[in-house]
């Protein structure tokens, strides 16, 4: 039989290992980033529509140091997050009663496959007809995309319950509510909270493509403007803004997944 491994060369194994990942992320990060302003510096890739790193770090300090992206950042995140909420707990309620209700999942389900079906990034426009050029067409817009990447994980979440486990809450005269409880949700929760990782970026792409078609502020809307005059370098800087807020949003999704589902074993 093989020995097992005492708990601190574990411990110190786990730390080295994350800190390999960290260092090849940089590194990584660094080649790319090196790459593309030697490229842009030397000719080889076209300023015009590639701008440099260097100019893109410039045009983000700028915005944030004179403050002019606040208010447009504060829009966004605001329309995000509200997408975010609505479509988590749609996405979830929707989710566990077509999963415990058979007649329903046979129902609806043929309709749920075509409204998944239906490119929703092209409904902004029509979104934008019924809700205005407020935040709402965004907020819808961003709905429909969270809401069914959280609809089918907590779907397969709920269907995924070890029979063992059910059947011995069963006999244990179990209720209903008990059962949702103590059996359903915990079973669900790391499939819906895998779908989060993903759900928050969709918020903020309904939010941004939704600035992007028609809106007076948002960072889609400073991306707009950019494109317009065919600035490279502010299209960039928008962008690469909308994804650093992405990450932390993430982050700290993670850093609360890892509270909330502590009881799981580590591997």
């Amino acid at each position: 039989m093989a020995r097992e491994r005492p708990p601190a060369v574990v411990a110190t194994r786990k730390r080295a290992s994350r800190w390999l990942v960290l260092a090849l992320q940089v590194g990584f990060f660094v080649l790319v980033t090196g790459t593309w302003q030697a490229g842009a510096t030397t000719g080889w890739l076209d300023p015009f529509f590639f701008s440099k790193p260097s100019d893109i770090a410039g045009r983000m300090a700028e915005w944030i140091l004179s403050g002019y992206i606040w208010p447009h950042l504060i829009v966004t995140l605001t329309e995000a997050m509200a997408a975010f909420a609505i479509g988590i707990v749609t996405g979830v309620l929707a989710g566990l009663a077509l999963a415990r209700v058979e007649l329903l999942a046979a129902v609806f389900d043929p309709y749920i496959r075509i409204f998944n079906a239906l490119p929703r990034v092209i409904l902004a426009p029509i979104l934008i007809i019924w809700f205005g050029l407020g935040m709402g067409s965004k907020i819808a817009l961003g709905v429909t995309l969270v809401f069914f990447v959280v609809f089918f994980n907590t779907f397969q979440g709920v269907r995924e319950v070890d029979p063992v486990v059910l059947n011995n809450a069963r006999m244990l005269q179990a209720s209903d509510h008990q059962l949702m409880r103590h059996v359903y949700l915990p079973s669900a929760m790391a499939w819906i909270f895998s779908s989060l990782h993903t759900s928050i970026g969709f918020a903020l792409v309904g939010a941004v493509v939704g600035e992007y078609i028609g809106a007076s502020q948002g960072i889609g809307y400073v991306v707009s403007q950019a494109q317009g005059v065919f600035d490279t370098t502010g299209v960039f800087a928008g962008l690469i803004l909308t994804s650093i807020v992405v990450l932390c949003i993430d982050l700290a999704i993670e850093a609360l997944e890892r509270y909330l589902l502590r009881w799981r074993p580590q591997s």
